[in-house]
């Protein structure tokens, strides 16, 4: 078995002389840090966001405010765009730990959850990412079938997408952030032209004036519902938006990159947010569009979308169908990362770029499972991430303001020895040193708490919680709100009792 391990590695090491990265899991020093100057490494940041928020990805889940929620015009907009802004909060509050720390997102949560803990947390992302691939590899697999008339079946356009994802997440973060620039640009421009494409679909006044479906009390839980689910949209790159900020320097501001991290994700998501939500509205009033997504689901539907322009619409849309490329990439990079955490072996022995091929694998496999079920899976999986990420930025909120900048710093074994002068104050250095870091008790017990609050609030196909049944006919997504108070509530006492008798 040894024999072989070596052998692996110095295949590793082979693949590493031609630019692949193999790093994986590790802390970004200050002389390792991008020796570009601040505004283009800015700038290509920029263009991932703006390819892997602004495409087909996150316009995917807006659709679904008329199609499946049964929501009219304006509670769609209301709902839908005030989810994704709040979301958008959760992102960049995570992404202020990139560059001060030189370490990945997941990485930075073992200060929260400790070296074990934090193992079962990068598990929980590492299937929310998963799952973004799947949506995507399903959808841009619907989309060739369409465009194709049938004539690339739905698993050859699964198995495209897959490949050329592969491709690209095997070079490394260098290679991801350059082809993320090169596509975004393209991207964003497709979504603002499909506003003049639709323009007489979307400003159809009879569209317009749809209402929501059902009682008082069934629309509440509607419009509670889709906001959940815009939350997610944008709140769960809280997973790994540090994942592309440790290049900058360490002194970069925490202001500058959360405001930064708002708006760059913020514009591009609403951007295609309010576009999906106009096509799908005024789907729900044409019985051909509407026929159209209940045979075809969402990829004929933008086929039908596009088709208005004719061959030109259809290389939009190709266009706009590499930004399911460019997000899968983004998963496959971070989720690679991920599984590193989840066992010290996996970090020693199996690269990044080894385990981007299991992801790969894994993803494709996945989505021949559910290729015939894409708006279940989207509407049905995307709130679970938003539970997840919500306990967690929660936990991270109170551990930076209440325990890392406060007086209560004295409780800690070894202030003296932080490695940044500015509150919260952690010392980066010991990101890997399991004796000096917490045990997690605190965070592993407040995040059952959260586990607690998700089940009761829970709205899905498969399981409805208690609290979430209260409201109207077909219920209300409460799981989030839950996962913010539960764990909210219990961190700061366990985590002081933590400190108190262990002092770490």
């Amino acid at each position: 078995m040894s024999v072989i391990l070596q052998q692996f590695t110095k295949f590793s090491e082979k693949i590493d002389s031609y630019g692949v990265e193999i790093q994986g899991i590790h802390r970004y020093l200050p002389d390792e840090r991008s020796k570009k100057s601040l505004f283009r490494e800015l700038f290509t940041v920029t263009g991932l966001w703006i390819s892997g928020c602004g495409g087909l990805t996150s316009m995917s889940s807006y659709f679904l405010g008329p199609l499946i929620f049964g929501l009219g015009y304006r509670d769609s907009f209301i709902y839908g765009i005030l989810g994704t802004l709040i979301g958008c909060l959760v992102a960049a509050y995570c992404s202020t730990m990139g560059p001060r720390s030189g370490l990945r997102q997941m990485c930075s949560a073992r200060y929260l959850f400790g070296r074990f803990g934090v193992r079962f947390v990068s598990l929980v992302n590492v299937v929310g990412v998963l799952g973004w691939s799947v949506t995507n590899c399903v959808l841009g697999g619907e989309i060739l079938k369409s465009m194709s008339g049938g004539g690339v079946p739905l698993e050859v356009g699964i198995v495209i997408i897959s490949v050329v994802s592969l491709i690209v997440a095997l070079f490394g973060i260098h290679y991801v952030l350059k082809f993320e620039t090169f596509i975004g640009i393209p991207v964003i421009i497709v979504v603002l032209l499909m506003y003049p494409m639709n323009h007489s679909a979307i400003n159809n006044e009879s569209y317009r004036e749809l209402q929501s479906y059902g009682d008082y009390m069934t629309v509440v839980g509607d419009r509670i519902s889709f906001f959940t689910l815009a939350y997610s949209v944008t709140a769960t790159w809280g997973g790994l938006t540090s994942d592309y900020y440790v290049l900058l320097p360490e002194t970069f501001p925490q202001m500058t990159t959360f405001i930064y991290t708002f708006f760059a994700i913020a514009i591009p998501t609403t951007f295609g947010a309010v576009i999906g939500i106009l096509i799908g509205n005024a789907a729900v009033g044409n019985e051909l569009w509407y026929d159209t997504y209940e045979s075809e689901s969402l990829g004929g539907l933008l086929n039908l979308v596009f088709g208005q322009w004719n061959g030109f619409g259809k290389f939009l849309l190709i266009i706009l169908w590499l930004s399911l490329i460019t997000n899968n990439v983004n998963n496959s990079y971070s989720s690679a990362i991920d599984i590193q955490l989840i066992d010290k072996w996996f970090y020693k022995h199996l690269p990044r770029w080894f385990i981007v091929f299991i992801v790969f694998a894994i993803t494709l496999i996945c989505s021949m499972v559910g290729k015939d079920k894409f708006s279940t899976i989207l509407s049905n999986f995307l709130p679970m991430l938003g539970y997840w990420i919500s306990i967690y930025t929660v936990m991270l909120f109170e551990e930076n303001v209440i325990f890392r900048s406060t007086s209560l710093i004295k409780l800690y074994t070894i202030p003296s020895h932080c490695t940044t002068t500015c509150k919260p104050y952690y010392n980066f250095n010991l990101w890997d040193q399991e004796k000096l870091q917490t045990t997690g008790y605190a965070a592993t017990l407040a995040f059952l708490f959260g586990v607690a609050g998700a089940i009761l609030g829970m709205n899905q196909v498969y399981y409805r919680g208690k609290l979430a049944s209260l409201i109207g006919d077909y219920g209300a997504d409460l799981g989030t709100f839950l996962c913010f108070a539960f764990p909210g509530l219990t961190y700061p006492l366990f985590r002081y009792i933590e400190l108190k008798k262990l002092g770490k």
